[in-house]
């Protein structure tokens, strides 16, 4: 019997045999690299770009830098820019999805980088590129969707400068609005500085860059696209 067997083995041995067995136990349990999902991945982050949105002024939003930073060591092309930005960041995105260097577009925006993303979002779904994803951090002042966009999550403090974003009559999507006032040490300043923060919004970007079947959306149709009103940019941080 092979137990019978390791008893009657010289005592030197048994830790040799053990150490043995436990690395061939982790290497039977560690998942195989397939070389045609890592080309995979890599094609969908080449093919993916995140648009960065400061607010008033860019020393209270350097938490996007870090957030800019996992992107990027993940091949994921990244712009960041002030929020009042937005317009020309819209055309610019507009241009590389037209031209098929870009597949999927994500926005993420602090303070009033994340008041102008409904705006954004209203462009582009008028220039008829779709917006795969967007993410807001604590919207100053209370807006509304009329655009486009395949998911929409909005984090705010609730006790804090924070506001819910709200639903517009043109507004086609998925809209998440998740009131962050219990996550630790997170405040309107200090929400996109947060790990715990930063995780959530680099997951749920993963989700939908490495996802299949990334590239569903398509341009609408010029009748299709909603025409929202113009609306001032918000002024406060």
């Amino acid at each position: 019997m092979p137990f019978v067997r390791a008893l009657l083995l010289p005592r030197a041995l048994l830790p040799r045999l053990v150490r043995a067995a436990a690395v061939a136990l982790m290497m039977a349990l560690l998942p195989l690299t397939n070389p045609a999902s890592a080309a995979t991945s890599l094609a969908a982050a080449s093919s993916a770009h995140v648009y960065l949105l400061r607010g008033v002024l860019n020393i209270f939003s350097l938490g996007l830098d870090d957030i800019a930073e996992k992107l990027r060591a993940q091949g994921i092309a990244v712009t960041i820019a002030n929020f009042v930005s937005w317009s020309s960041l819209a055309d610019e995105a507009a241009t590389e999805y037209r031209s098929g260097r870009i597949r999927t577009i994500v926005l993420v925006g602090h303070s009033s980088g994340a008041t102008a993303l409904p705006d954004m979002v209203a462009r582009l779904t008028e220039l008829g590129t779709p917006v795969k994803l967007a993410i807001g951090l604590d919207s100053v002042f209370r807006t509304s969707l009329n655009g486009r966009v395949g998911k929409y999550i909005n984090f705010y403090v609730a006790n804090g400068a924070g506001t819910p974003v709200a639903k517009g009559s043109r507004f086609q999507g998925s809209l998440e609005n998740v009131n962050v006032q219990d996550v630790p040490g997170v405040g309107h300043l200090t929400i996109e500085k947060s790990q715990i923060m930063q995780q959530k919004v680099i997951g749920a970007i993963d989700a939908v860059v490495f996802s299949r079947g990334n590239d569903i959306q398509r341009p609408l149709p010029e009748a299709m696209a909603p025409r929202p009103s113009p609306r001032t940019a918000a002024v406060r941080n």
